[in-house]
């Protein structure tokens, strides 16, 4: 197996290339994620067998910033026979899971207008898909492979078969595609809050990022990740529901909780 550290000197000639990088823990498995030393940029590095998945990342982040939503851009695009590495801008802010309850409390109206933007852009436009066909079969797969991650499940699945959380979904596939069809949109497909960036100053979305599973699909596949994690920051059920009754009201939507709970379940099938 190549090491994305080699890959990432080879593709980017550390030391050469504007003072130097440093590696960043956080990231997805399959790629090593590393910052400028000015903070102005950020490289992520696959080995030759995720570059078709990095490339696919690259082109959202391109097509995302064209439609004047808040995002990263890219700055350039390294390939060899060895991997690949994406550079693309720095979000400047602090991710939304780094702020405090009461600071996310006053971001939270601005997150729920970001989100709802997102989702108001037309999904003929956008040419990604990251649809509930394709959420189940990657599910499948992954499921199948062994591949699932219990730490991504909710605390009272962790004990349960993933073949068993699976069958559990497989009853309301066609209920919930009837539902994608009639209310489909352009979703971030990973909204949790690392992946919304604030700015510390006014309390707005300073950008999205983590732009690879970008795509049409039903706007609760987004809904249901937003609020779970955002549940984590709240100090009691109180403040939970609150923030759900806010978001709700300011997307000017009445909350589907089973709707919810099904992308809430089905997505920890999804990586692996």
């Amino acid at each position: 197996m190549i090491d994305p550290m080699s890959v990432f000197r080879t593709l980017l000639e550390v030391g050469r290339d504007g003072g130097g990088w440093e590696p960043v823990t956080e990231g997805e498995s399959e790629a090593s994620v590393f910052r400028s030393h000015d903070g102005s940029r950020y490289a992520k590095c696959v080995a030759a067998d995720h570059v078709a998945s990095l490339e696919a990342e690259r082109d959202r982040v391109i097509w995302l910033s064209t439609q004047g939503v808040p995002g990263p851009r890219v700055l350039d695009w390294r390939v060899s026979a060895n991997g690949a590495a994406l550079l693309t801008s720095t979000v400047a802010g602090v991710p939304a899971d780094r702020v405090s309850a009461s600071m996310l409390q006053a971001a939270w109206k601005p997150i729920a207008d970001a989100v709802r933007r997102l989702h108001d852009l037309p999904p003929e436009q956008c040419p990604f898909t990251r649809d509930l066909t394709q959420m189940f079969a990657t599910a499948r797969d992954v499921v199948g492979r062994g591949a699932v991650n219990p730490d991504f499940l909710p605390q009272d699945q962790q004990q349960t078969s993933p073949d068993e959380l699976l069958a559990r979904l497989a009853p309301q596939v066609e209920c919930r595609l009837a539902q994608e069809a009639a209310e489909i949109v352009v979703c971030h497909g990973d909204l949790c809050l690392p992946n919304i960036i604030l700015d510390p100053e006014s309390m707005t979305v300073a950008g999205f990022i983590d732009l690879g599973r970008l795509g049409r699909a039903d706007p609760y596949a987004d809904i249901a990740l937003l609020l779970a994690t955002a549940r984590e920051t709240w100090t009691d059920d109180q403040q939970s529901n609150s923030a759900d009754e806010t978001f709700a009201n300011r997307y000017d939507i009445v909350l589907d909780r089973d709707r919810e709970d099904f992308y809430l379940h089905l997505d920890p099938l999804t990586w692996g």
